[in-house]
């Protein structure tokens, strides 16, 4: 890659993490790239100033976040509550493996969480959120950088895992790419299975996590994403790639919605590779065809 221009050497990288998937001894150096916390381009002496400044920034974060708590506590009713809903949420997670090694400090992750929810307005806390970060804090060992891989990773999916920002979206472009490839399972989820698609916000609000039977396969899907490989917003053709998996069921048994819901919920230790594999077959039927120009602005 050393051969290629800066330009090409970044699309070659970005291809291979697409193609191949990432080897869990590289996981979490590459995910640093992949998401933005690091420049592909950047020496190593460039990459550690910028890790000394993300850690400095990130103590400056907490510092501020101590000295305002009280004031937040007492002028602003939301954060109490959201406090509250992320430390029931974090209570619920199991932190041991198997043998009963503890696998993630919950105070520190909720220490995360309050961060990120008071430091980023764009993305207020919900719930699922603390599932997520605590895969970042599996993957690398400080802090600042599950903080800043979890900033970044919202911003490199421009946030589509948010409610109030990507989940609607995504959602309406995934009943009008149903339309489009499939108009016989669309007029049936119009009809007798209204209102089933809205109710797979779940899937984008935890990109897809419960889905998988190993931590492995959710971020070999994530690090899809992060690439823009195939194509942009791929998490709608991988939810169409899900229904799909039902939609025999669906027609055959003429289901309502909340069977549809139940079915699309027992969807579960699905294997990434193939997920992904059957994803980029819709995405390859897609191009094939005559786009309508709204789904080609959201995926082309």
């Amino acid at each position: 890659m050393t051969t290629l221009s800066p330009e090409n050497s970044l699309s070659a990288r970005q291809s291979a993490s697409f193609i191949l998937g990432l080897h869990p001894f590289v996981r979490t150096e590459a995910w640093k790239f992949l998401t933005g916390y690091f420049s592909w381009q950047s020496s190593q002496d460039e990459r550690l100033t910028v890790d000394s400044t993300r850690r400095k920034n990130y103590k400056a974060l907490c510092e501020m976040y101590e000295k305002i708590q009280p004031l937040l506590e007492n002028l602003h009713r939301n954060f109490i509550e959201t406090r509250n809903n992320i430390t029931h949420d974090i209570q619920k997670l199991y932190d041991k493996d198997p043998l009963g090694n503890v696998l993630i400090d919950k105070k520190r992750l909720e220490k995360i969480l309050l961060l990120s929810y008071v430091c980023n307005t764009q993305a207020e806390y919900q719930q699922g959120f603390h599932e997520m970060v605590m895969l970042f804090q599996l993957m690398v060992e400080h802090d600042h950088e599950t903080f800043w891989l979890f900033q970044f990773f919202l911003q490199k999916t421009e946030h589509s895992c948010v409610l109030n920002i990507g989940v609607g979206k995504n959602l309406d472009m995934l009943s009008t790419l149903i339309t489009f490839l499939d108009p016989v399972f669309a007029e049936h989820l119009k009809g007798k299975g209204a209102g089933a698609v809205q109710s797979l916000f779940p899937w984008f609000c935890l990109c897809f996590q419960p889905a998988f039977k190993s931590f492995d396969d959710v971020w070999r899907l994530w690090e899809v994403l992060l690439s823009g490989k195939p194509c942009r917003n791929f998490q709608v053709l991988v939810a169409y790639s899900m229904l799909q998996m039902v939609r025999e069921q669906v027609l055959q048994e003429s289901m309502g919605g909340d069977d549809i819901l139940l079915a699309c919920n027992n969807l579960i230790d699905l294997d990434a590779d193939e997920l992904i594999s059957a994803a980029c077959v819709v995405y390859a039927e897609l191009i094939q065809k005559d786009v309508p120009q709204i789904l080609k602005d959201f995926f082309l």
